[in-house]
């Protein structure tokens, strides 16, 4: 069926949400003023800023969080979100002191986010750290003093010690947790802990403390790690850049730079800006931005993007876009707003787990009250086994099982040159059976080469010769194609005059002393030459796909030159990958005759074509294969190719480090103008999918073992909470695979 969620292109790509509804894109409040807030000026009433967020390790936190900041008065508007660990903040004047220490608060630390382009890490949490340590010490102390003859107060003590150290932060954070009517992990391993020491089980509440302590900290650390992706993609572009005043070379941030700007780039500097050469050339490394694995040769007039490599010669550039608007900026933008947007499967989870947590504790109570009640074992027992459970119960692994795997796996595209615009797209990427690829620009160059130079009573030269002499004024596409197959070649053009351009038929010249013609077979039929003898070869070429351009005069035929869309270098190995990484089926689109789509399906490998279609007709196509039963996505420019784009399940554009258009209306982006990356795009968004489902089945199963253990009292509370932290931190660690996979 058709894709409901698409772009309407009513919005620029850096200020857009790209949050997708029913064919329109939707920009909240808080989004909106985020966007008017980038620069990084003082809070304002109505303006968002940003804050990174540090030691949240599941979204439980964010949640938490986020309710405790709503509670304050000043505060109009708030989004915190996990996988990104940041929160935008609309206030009514709060200043960012205030703002740190309500987030401290609650358990966490926060540092401001100077612009939405930065890198800035946020300072490293030391004293979370610190009270770990000191919990563990103190358990150790505890320990060793239980198995002396001092008194066993002095172990009770520092079991004491070790847990007020380690829980400190965990029993503030479930403060303001209840506070704010939301129920997280803290809560359930606070009630833990002091449900423990009730009971004088004091090694096993300062275990539990110090195990729940020290497995938040790897898991903070781990999930930093995938965040830490992003912001090395923000370091890609310098700060500062050389200004071209008259003769002088000024530095300047390139805050301070604007469009018209001329700036000089010298070998081994990175690019500050996205411009346009206006003089020099050298071999540019756009890896960072396109994934191009090859540096590609630039010189006056081509484009050029911020945080590509300058390898050789110096450049003087024109600055064509902002800090704000460059390419790398949009792309740290949408993998930003990709990461922020839930997954089904995360949605899914979410929602379980907010349900999930009170009637877990609400089971706990009725496992405190029943079973004692009815004769089956003491209050304390069955008291301690209602601790284990609040404790295994945790869902924090299958909370995290989803969002660690989605920012690791759309982080790793995005420095591989592909832009996912979320989980959603992310899922619907690995579940596709089919591919549809419009043929021209996509499979092939979209511009025109010489195939083929067929002699007849003239050698191959002099009829190239002859050909650039009178098409080397003209600007015709299929001319200019002539001529550089001429210049490729080395053969020079011959003196002429008298030119004419004989509109709709070809072009005329006296080379010479002689008046010659290069055109379409029928401009040699007016001039009375027999074309029969040629007839079967010319349609046989016509017929593969070729536009043939016939020289001669008005008595002799000299010879044809066959002009094709030439098919690019990478399309052949990239479909074959494609085939490899298990897409069923290859489909090509094109509004070119049959006898042409059937050649290049049979050089590329492409299963099956439709030819002879208008781009009304393209769609059509898609809603057929759609209807076979398959999960079809649609390869194009982003531009011609929108409506289909827009009807597959999934759209993906070529080329989007240079055009805008590309990074809105498609759900993934290939930044290099090439499908180099398309397989190890399909390749990560299917391993995606079997991590997040090996995540899911690996926490369900871990608890219901853990469950499983509570009853017959052969699970004591700690290792309940190494289940749990242990669970959490296999889970990250598997989802951290994907930021390791390379195309």
């Amino acid at each position: 069926m058709a894709n409901e969620q698409k772009h309407d292109g009513c919005c620029s790509g850096h200020h857009c949400s790209s949050e997708h509804t029913h064919g329109k894109k939707t920009l909240t409040v808080l989004e909106s003023a985020a966007a008017v807030a980038s620069d990084g000026t003082a809070a304002l009433s109505g303006k968002a800023i940003v804050y990174s967020v540090h030691g949240m390790d599941c979204s439980s936190c964010a949640k938490s969080l986020e309710r405790h900041m709503r509670t304050l008065p000043a505060v109009k508007d708030v989004s915190v979100n996990f996988s990104t660990g940041k929160m935008q903040l609309v206030s009514d004047g709060l200043q960012d002191d205030a703002v740190i220490r309500e987030v401290a608060k609650a358990g966490y630390s926060a540092q401001r986010l100077e612009r939405r382009t930065s890198g800035e890490a946020v300072k490293k949490d030391q004293a979370g750290t610190l009270l770990t340590t000191l919990s563990g010490v103190f358990l150790a102390l505890g320990f060793a003093s239980s198995l002396t003859s001092l008194d066993a107060s002095v172990s009770t003590i520092l079991y004491a010690l070790a847990i007020i150290s380690g829980g400190y932060r965990p029993a503030r954070s479930a403060f303001y947790a209840i506070k704010s009517k939301s129920l997280d992990m803290n809560v359930l391993m606070s009630v833990a802990a002091i449900g423990a020491a009730l009971i004088g089980e004091w090694l096993e509440g300062a275990t539990v403390v110090w195990l729940f302590s020290i497995g938040n900290l790897l898991q903070t650390k781990s999930i930093e790690k995938t965040r830490d992706s992003i912001r090395n993609l923000m370091d890609l572009a310098p700060p500062e850049a050389w200004v071209k005043k008259g003769e002088t070379l000024t530095r300047m941030s390139v805050e301070e730079i604007g469009v018209g700007d001329v700036i000089v780039v010298k070998p081994g500097e990175k690019i500050p800006l996205d411009g346009d050469i206006l003089a020099g050339h050298s071999s540019v490394n756009q890896a960072p931005i396109t994934g191009e694995s090859i540096p590609v040769d630039k010189q006056a007039g081509d484009a050029v993007f911020a945080g590509s490599v300058n390898e050789s010669g110096a450049l003087e550039i024109k600055v064509t876009k902002l800090v704000a608007d460059t390419a790398i900026a949009r792309i740290i933008h949408l993998v930003e707003e990709a990461q922020e947007k839930k997954a089904p499967t995360q949605a899914f989870v979410d929602k379980f787990a907010a349900m999930y947590t009170p009637i877990v504790l609400i089971l706990a109570l009725l496992v405190i009250v029943f079973p004692p009640l009815f004769g089956f074992g003491t209050w304390g027992e069955w008291f301690y086994k209602a601790l284990e459970l609040l404790v295994v119960a945790c869902p924090c692994a299958l909370v995290i099982s989803t969002p660690v795997a989605i920012v690791s796996a759309i982080g790793n595209a995005a420095r591989n040159g592909v832009l996912i615009k979320g989980g959603t797209f992310l899922e619907k990427a690995g579940a596709i059976e089919a591919i549809a690829f419009d043929k021209t620009g996509t499979l092939t160059e979209g511009k025109p080469r010489v195939t083929q130079v067929v002699a007849v009573g003239e050698a191959e030269d002099v009829i190239l010769a002859i050909a650039r002499t009178m098409e080397e004024r003209s600007n015709h596409p299929i001319a200019q194609a002539i001529v550089a197959y001429a210049k490729q070649k080395q053969i020079a053009a011959r003196a002429g005059d008298d030119y004419q351009a004989l509109v709709g038929k070809g072009v005329q010249a006296t080379v010479d002393g002689v008046v010659y013609y290069a055109g379409k077979p029928a401009l040699f039929e007016e001039l009375g030459i027999d074309m029969s003898p040629w007839k079967e070869q010319i349609a046989s070429l016509q017929v593969e796909g070729n536009t043939l351009i016939v020289v001669g005069t008005k008595h002799e035929l000299l010879g044809m030159i066959a002009v094709a869309d030439a098919i690019r270098e990478i399309t052949v190995g990239a479909i074959s990958q494609i085939k490899a990484a298990g897409i069923s089926e290859i489909i090509m689109l094109t509004g070119d005759n049959a006898g042409t789509a059937k050649k290049v399906a049979a050089q590329t490998g492409v299963d099956r074509y439709f030819a002879e279609l208008l781009p009304q007709d393209k769609v059509e196509a898609v809603k057929k294969l759609q209807q076979e039963g398959k999960v079809v996505a649609m390869v194009g420019d982003g531009i011609n190719d929108a409506p289909a784009l827009a009807t597959a399940d999934l759209g993906i554009a070529m080329g989007g480090a240079g055009t805008d258009t590309a990074m809105e209306t498609a759900d993934i982006v290939l930044m290099a103008d090439n499908l180099e990356k398309l397989p190890h795009t399909v390749r990560i968004s299917r391993k995606a999918l079997v991590i997040i489902k090996q995540n899911i089945w690996f926490s369900i199963v871990v608890k219901l073992v853990a469950l499983v253990l509570i009853f017959p009292g052969w699970l004591t509370l700690w290792l309940a909470v190494l289940s749990d932290t242990g669970a959490a931190l296999i889970v990250i660690l598997n989802s951290m695979r994907l930021l390791r996979m390379k195309p």
